[in-house]
């Protein structure tokens, strides 16, 4: 199956039902009156997250959906049926946008969450509804309200709790491959991960999502390799997990190419707790990796730990040390969250009273 991050889209709600003018008209019934039924609802277009899917394939070939129309109303009081209901399916974690890509309609991350973006047209009113006392044969009907239409685009930014960010070649597939059971392409050279790859982590009886991106090289923020684009991915993410080759020629510059990258990005990347994870060290003496691990320390205050993805050397302690931080940043948001929705009573009642009008 192909991966597919973001689609542009057309949505189009159905147009509500008119109102029929009708009398009643049987032998026998000499004051037979109006009958005209309503006409039915339009219907809506809606949007549900559900588990299972991955990615956006499904709207690449099939971009116009549209919601059923409401029935018109009938005589002898009957009400038009309403139209059918468009519910779009999308992968958990998908945002959509205006057509300019400017605002942010809905963030779909909960499975089962449903979002309405556009609803249908209301019913018109048939003559029956105006019947009155002093106008018992009315002429008057409604017509049914128009539909409403308009272009969204889809992006699909994964859920994962870990995210996989370096260089080519840094070995972050060889580590996904390892810890988890996803089969990421793996080869000896630059960017053989060219989408997004998750994989479920087991450690100490708990499970965390890790998710892979692509490498970045400089420039990736201009467009430059694969560009930026899938750190969209990440942003959602507890914490990151920084891979750097051991093997290569400058481990500082690597780490500093990185951090630019992910703060040109922008999106809060640049802030997020960070694990740096110098890897190949099976091709490095002890001395040799302690001397590499000093040269880090100058210039960041992460943590930084020394492994072989190959070899599963110091695997087991990145894993729990990538645990630590994933349950410090919830705990952290919990407490945030709770502190934003609590109000102090005698606060509230002070301000209601000093902006009290006189």
């Amino acid at each position: 199956m192909k991966f597919l991050d973001q689609c542009k889209i057309y949505l189009r709600s159905g147009a509500g039902g008119d109102g029929c003018l009708s009398f009643r008209r049987e032998k026998c019934v000499e004051y037979g009156g109006p009958d005209g039924g309503n006409g039915g609802r339009g219907g809506h277009v809606l949007i549900e997250a559900v588990s299972g899917l991955n990615t956006l394939i499904d709207y690449r070939y099939r971009q116009h959906f549209k919601a059923g129309r409401g029935i018109h109303g009938m005589g002898r009081n009957r009400t038009g049926a309403k139209g059918d209901d468009r519910y779009l399916q999308v992968p958990v974690g998908t945002q959509v946008f205006d057509e300019n890509y400017g605002v942010l309609l809905a963030d779909l991350t909960e499975e089962g969450q449903v979002v309405m973006m556009l609803e249908g047209g209301h019913p018109g009113t048939g003559n029956a509804a105006f019947k009155s006392s002093v106008n018992q044969a009315p002429r008057r009907t409604t017509p049914g309200g128009p539909a409403e239409e308009m272009w969204v685009w889809l992006r699909l930014k994964l859920m994962a709790d870990a995210g996989l960010v370096g260089l080519p070649n840094a070995g972050k597939s060889t580590f996904l491959s390892v810890v988890s059971r996803a089969k990421p392409k793996i080869a000896n050279y630059p960017f053989t991960t060219l989408k997004p790859q998750l994989g479920v982590v087991y450690v100490d009886q708990r499970e965390f999502v890790i998710a892979d991106i692509p490498g970045l090289i400089e420039g990736a923020h201009e467009g430059h390799g694969l560009g930026d684009r899938f750190l969209g991915h990440i942003e959602r993410c507890a914490t990151i997990l920084h891979m750097i080759d051991a093997t290569g020629d400058d481990v500082v510059q690597a780490y500093r190419t990185i951090r630019h990258e992910l703060d040109a990005y922008g999106e809060g990347l640049g802030d997020k707790p960070e694990i740096i994870g110098l890897n190949k060290c099976d091709a490095l003496d002890a001395e040799l990796t302690e001397m590499l691990m000093d040269e880090l320390r100058s210039v960041t205050t992460a943590p930084i730990l020394a492994l072989s993805a190959a070899t599963h050397h110091g695997v087991d302690p990145m894993l729990r040390a990538l645990l630590k931080n994933i349950d410090r940043t919830k705990k952290a948001e919990i407490i945030d969250s709770a502190a934003t929705d609590y109000h102090d009573p005698e606060i509230d009642d002070k301000e209601s009273r000093d902006w009290s009008p006189v």
